[in-house]
């Protein structure tokens, strides 16, 4: 078990999920930051600055502890894609990706409080969608809340019916936080998860 303390910087229920893998003791804090991206900002480079921001967010209320943050974008054709926040724009998103590959970029970054360095990278993740019609993508919409959720789908719920094909080298990476490459990160900061 560490004993620095562990914070996900997130108020995501999926960013825990995939962190409860991990069997550690962690507490979260959701952190307050603008998420706009910058003029010529690319999807990589935003989903890096974000998750590197929201980790800072959260370090400067702390004198200790190990920050966990991570933030990923969508891009298909070359544009970034956000929450959806409507139905609309839900199928919207879903048939720009229709018969597409699309690229998620999920930026980590983890931040120790006490010395102020972190460690960061973008871990890409490639997800092939079936050519789908406005009537799958509405259906699939009703059927799952999807409008907080990146790119219009869960990959680990029904979404797993848009695809077809997924290639990266972490599954957890697609739900929102590349667990093996946070586990180098957290043995770099001496927190061995199988100790």
């Amino acid at each position: 078990m560490p004993t620095t303390p562990v914070i996900l910087a997130s108020s995501s229920p999926f960013r825990r999920q995939l962190l409860d893998k991990f069997q550690i003791d962690y507490q979260c804090i959701s952190p307050d930051i603008d998420e706009s991206p910058k003029a010529s900002e690319s999807p990589n480079e935003l989903s890096l600055r974000l998750s590197i921001e929201k980790a800072k967010a959260v370090a400067k209320n702390l004198d200790t502890g190990l920050i966990i943050a991570s933030d990923q974008v969508a891009e298909v054709d070359g544009l970034a894609l956000g929450k959806p926040h409507t139905k609309e724009n839900a199928i919207k998103q879903l048939m720009s990706m229709s018969g597409k590959t699309v690229t998620f970029h999920t930026g980590l970054c983890l931040l120790n409080a006490s010395t102020g360095e972190y460690q960061s990278l973008v871990e890409p993740f490639y997800v092939t969608f079936r050519k789908l019609t406005e009537e799958q993508a509405s259906n699939y919409v009703d059927k799952e809340d999807v409008l907080k959720c990146a790119g219009s789908f869960k990959s680990e719920a029904l979404g797993i019916a848009l695809f077809e094909k997924l290639e990266g080298e972490d599954p957890n990476t697609l739900i929102g936080l590349p667990l093996i490459k946070l586990n180098r990160m957290l043995e770099n900061e001496g927190v061995n998860i199988l100790a």
